[in-house]
C-alpha cells in the first residue's frame, strides 16, 4: 500500500506495519503522527469510518476531537496496537488449513 500524499522516508520502508483505526465516536476526528522525523501524517476520520494506513512501528499515533475551530487531544496510540497483518496473516493461515482440508477431503471421495 502506497502512500501517495505523504511517503515515508525513503529509508524505513522495510520496516512497515499495516495499521487500521476505527472511529467509534458520532464526531469527527483527525489521526496525526508527529513523532517520525522527516514525515507528516494527518488525515480526517469521519464518525464509523476506518482508516488503514502504512507506518513504522514505533509510530504514535495522535486522535484529536472537538468542534469548530478547537482541537483537544483525546488519545495516543502505538501503532504496534493498530497492526493489522499478523490478525491478517492468522486468518490466511486459518482458511489455508480448512481449503487444505477440502481439498483432501474432495480427493479422498
Amino acid at each position: 500500500m502506497s502512500q501517495v500524499f505523504d511517503p515515508l522516508p525513503s529509508d524505513s520502508s522495510s520496516d512497515l506495519v499495516l495499521c487500521c483505526y476505527v472511529n467509534a465516536t458520532s464526531k469527527i476526528q483527525i489521526a496525526r503522527i508527529t513523532n517520525i522525523p522527516n514525515w507528516y501524517f494527518e488525515r480526517v476520520v469521519f464518525p464509523g469510518q476506518r482508516l488503514v494506513f502504512e507506518a513504522l512501528p514505533q509510530a504514535q499515533v495522535e486522535i484529536h476531537c472537538g468542534m469548530m475551530a478547537t482541537a483537544i487531544l483525546a488519545d495516543t496510540i502505538p501503532c504496534d496496537r493498530l497492526r493489522i497483518e499478523t490478525e491478517l496473516e492468522a486468518d490466511l493461515a486459518i482458511d489455508g488449513v480448512a481449503s487444505t482440508a477440502e481439498s483432501l477431503t474432495a480427493t479422498a471421495d
